[in-house]
């Protein structure tokens, strides 16, 4: 049993504990650009020195070798022949089974979107909000995420939040607040619904008694250096982050993989490619039924790539009573000082006020997660 777990995120790894769990005597081979994970949710507290880049880099290489796994550092081109050839930079590879977990990519398509920065690109990002951030003496800060109008559940809002309230205490604590603007901007009239429905109020009261302002339902239009430009109308920003839509990876374009209207790969409820036997997709790659609410996120991806494993090891002993993946948002938003946790499932929404416990509760998952993989 030959299988080929592509991408070094969430769902990747994730599938790689899972297939190993159900076929301890596979061979596993992993492609991805580096032996490296990044723990992408804690990107949020480098801005604040909470955390340095090297603290949420985690050298994967001990890791595999636990995992008796093959890593083949390259860059996905191609899938070919039904799933079973994946063309890379470095040569093709061959395999009995196939889980796709390269993660997706956000949209750069709105005029003047280089003068924004785009905070989950990674650690480079963080960095540089960091040094804006030092580098100035007052003036107004905008901060919003978009969407992708044909995959509504395409989008990263939850750490949009987090940088907005986590710089915002982050001054506070400076003794400089008084000195910048926040401005909060999104194109949907209640942002942050895919949480709860009781959830944007909230969120909107909480920026009101923080003095951060809001520019929300207009669609954007674009940037320039130092302006931020909607449907609504335009304002100032001397810095500005902005978290656009999503959108499969480089490579499925050109792809014969089946796509989405938003550009992602078609799979059923099981994590299984349309059309496509011993393929399975998890994470950001993937377009997949289910609730509106469902988002892109960790925990999303670990439960896609803990069916997708599973359901692929089935599929390749010949077994067809395959699991569908569970429905399950679970996220704290962090404001540096407090956590508000929330959970969604198809049975409702808990929605917890903000707590100091809840912001320690994060950095210890933090610390649980990653050691797994150190």
């Amino acid at each position: 049993m030959n299988i080929t777990i592509l991408g070094a995120g969430f769902a990747a790894l994730t599938a790689v504990k899972q297939t190993r769990k159900h076929a301890p005597d596979a061979i596993i081979t992993v492609i991805a650009p580096k032996e490296e994970f990044v723990y992408l949710p804690s990107l949020i507290w480098i801005p604040s020195g909470l955390r340095k880049g090297d603290d949420l880099r985690i050298n994967l290489h001990n890791f595999f070798n636990r995992q008796r796994v093959q890593f083949v550092e390259a860059s996905v081109e191609n899938i070919i022949n039904g799933g079973r050839t994946v063309v890379t930079n470095q040569g093709e590879f061959h395999n009995d089974g196939l889980i796709i977990a390269s993660g997706g990519r956000f949209i750069k398509k709105l005029p003047g979107i280089e003068h924004a920065i785009t905070p989950c690109e990674g650690i480079a990002a963080a960095e540089r909000i960091k040094s804006r951030l030092e580098g100035m003496s007052g003036g107004t800060i905008a901060i919003g995420f978009g969407a992708n109008p044909n995959e509504p559940s395409a989008m990263r809002g939850g750490p949009m939040f987090e940088f907005l309230f986590g710089i915002d205490n982050l001054l506070r604590k400076q003794g400089r607040r008084d000195k910048f603007k926040l401005v909060f901007f999104n194109p949907a009239p209640e942002p942050g619904k895919r949480l709860g429905p009781k959830v944007p109020e909230n969120l909107v009261k909480m920026m009101s008694s923080k003095g951060i302002d809001t520019h929300l339902g207009h669609k954007m239009v674009g940037f320039e250096e130092n302006l931020v430009k909607t449907e609504g109308g335009e304002f100032h920003a001397d810095l500005i982050l902005f978290m656009p839509g999503m959108t499969g990876p480089a490579w499925l374009p050109n792809s014969e993989l089946p796509k989405s209207a938003g550009g992602m790969i078609v799979a059923d409820m099981h994590c299984q490619v349309e059309g496509y036997e011993h393929t399975f997709v998890a994470g950001d790659a993937g377009s997949f039924p289910g609730p509106d609410w469902q988002a892109k996120q960790a925990h999303a991806a670990d439960l896609q790539a803990k069916a997708a494993a599973k359901n692929l090891v089935k599929s390749l002993k010949g077994e067809t009573d395959f699991e569908a993946f569970k429905h399950e948002l679970i996220c704290i938003v962090d404001t540096l000082k407090h956590g508000i946790l929330i959970k969604r499932t198809e049975q409702g929404t808990t929605l917890l006020p903000p707590c100091r416990l809840m912001h320690y509760a994060k950095r210890a998952f933090e610390w649980l997660y990653l050691r797994q993989y150190r």
